[in-house]
């Protein structure tokens, strides 16, 4: 007597193994609460709110009236691969060959091409928690294990020495590092990166990979400057650092990022999987890049959109901290607050709510999360919560992101709007007596 197989599956189950990001996963929510004729204030997107400077914009133009909107180099053309080399040697004291360079479609796809070529399954990967998000969602989807380093408050969200070191092991594969830090703003020292450095070479092997995200590295504040951990002694031949124009060109939709390899015939390996999954990105949004990287003109659009960012800061940051049940530290770079709503949720009875929830629905939401979704429906600000930068050590920490990608007046009514709510547990109450989802 033969069994019968199992009825066949429409997705292979590795699909369900793959994570998101939940910034866009919101603008859903959000467009239900404004299909209701309420404008929400978005403080949600990691996205510059200035125009494209002209000049970047006017090379696009000319490249495309040039003819070139055709398949090019999938490595990324050879003169953006060397303003790209050019740029980093001079930032941060290297020596780059542009064959360590390639060009992608923004930032992401270098960061599952990471975990795809470096981390064999059932290694470990380590990354910051909070952190962004594509650092953790991608581990289980390559089977690996995920081990999350765990900032705390009270230490700046710094990823010190001390706090890397337990988890090095054998089983290390791939290290990520974030400075300036998405979603707290941190920016690493010279001290740290140093520690953190001699660390690394000393307990890891030389096939170990450290994928540096530096993207945020234009925007800091109070005098402060960005260094990459691969201008430490040693760490050139150890790092993957990677950028792009979304945040330093105000250009999240050109759809241009790309990571320096540590070897040539690393690059090569990318480069074939740049083949198999996307071809080539246009040629005339690279040229725009170029502009980007070697034209004057972009020195000025940096520092006005810098200037702007700081202010935000700290007028959010201010405002923040005068709202009981608010902590907020002041970031030192990108254009993010992190506040400590602890008090707010303990005020509201969102803790309590969520120690009452049924298991199933724990496990998908947290007490941040309550009180952000509180805040879209009822209040109209759209925030994202704790548990988007990393599930796992997430667990009691109870924080939210505000983007400062907006309008002074925005922000200063975002804020306005989350000190109301923190005094609302009627409405909480009522909120969460709606029927409405409590997850994202």
């Amino acid at each position: 007597m033969t069994t019968a197989a199992p009825p066949k599956r429409l997705f292979a189950n590795r699909v369900e193994r793959i994570g998101t990001e939940a910034a866009f996963a919101l603008g859903g929510l959000i467009r239900e609460v404004e299909a209701r004729g309420e404008r929400v204030i978005r403080c949600n997107l990691g996205q510059p709110d200035f125009p494209l400077p002209k000049h970047i914009a006017e090379a696009v133009k000319r490249s495309i009236d040039d003819g070139l909107t055709t398949y090019c180099d999938p490595q990324g053309i050879p003169e953006l691969r060397r303003a790209v080399a050019d740029s980093m040697s001079a930032k941060h004291g290297l020596d780059i060959d542009p064959e360590r360079v390639v060009v992608y479609p923004g930032g992401r796809p270098p960061i599952g091409f990471a975990h795809m070529s470096y981390s064999e399954a059932g290694e470990e990967v380590i990354y910051p928690s909070p952190g962004y998000p594509l650092f953790e969602s991608f581990i289980p989807y390559f089977r690996c294990m995920p081990v999350p380093v765990v900032l705390q408050e009270e230490e700046g969200f710094g990823l010190t020495r001390s706090r890397l070191e337990p988890l090095l092991s054998d089983r290390t594969g791939l290290i990520f590092l974030n400075f300036p830090s998405n979603p707290t703003g941190g920016v690493a020292t010279r001290e740290q990166l140093e520690g953190l450095a001699e660390l690394i070479l000393e307990k890891t092997d030389p096939s170990v990979r450290v994928y540096s995200d530096e993207s945020y590295e234009a925007i800091t504040f109070d005098g402060d400057e960005h260094i990459s951990i691969a201008s430490m002694p040693g760490m050139e031949a150890r790092t993957i650092i990677a950028s792009g124009v979304s945040k330093t060109y105000s250009w999240t939709g050109g759809r241009v990022g790309w990571a320096v390899y540590p070897t040539v015939a690393e690059a090569k390996v990318h480069r074939k999987l740049v083949i198999n999954y996307m071809a080539s990105i246009p040629p005339y949004n690279q040229w725009g890049a170029i502009e980007a990287l070697t034209s004057p003109e972009s020195d000025v659009a940096i520092a006005q959109m810098v200037e702007a960012f700081q202010r935000r800061r700290d007028v959010v940051v201010d405002a923040l901290n005068g709202i009981d049940g608010v902590s907020c530290q002041n970031p030192k770079g990108a254009f993010y607050a992190f506040p400590n709503v602890a008090g707010i949720l303990e005020g509201i009875g969102a803790l309590d709510a969520y120690e009452a929830l049924d298991e199933g629905v724990k496990s998908e939401t947290s007490p941040s999360t309550l009180f952000q979704l509180f805040l879209i429906h009822h209040y109209r600000v759209a925030t994202m919560d704790r548990r988007s930068f990393s599930v796992l050590g997430s667990e009691g920490q109870h924080y939210l992101r505000l983007s400062t990608a907006n309008a002074d007046g925005e922000l200063v009514e975002a804020v306005k709007r989350i000190g109301d709510a923190s005094t609302d547990a009627a409405g909480f109450e009522t909120f969460l007596q709606s029927g409405l989802s409590l997850t994202l």
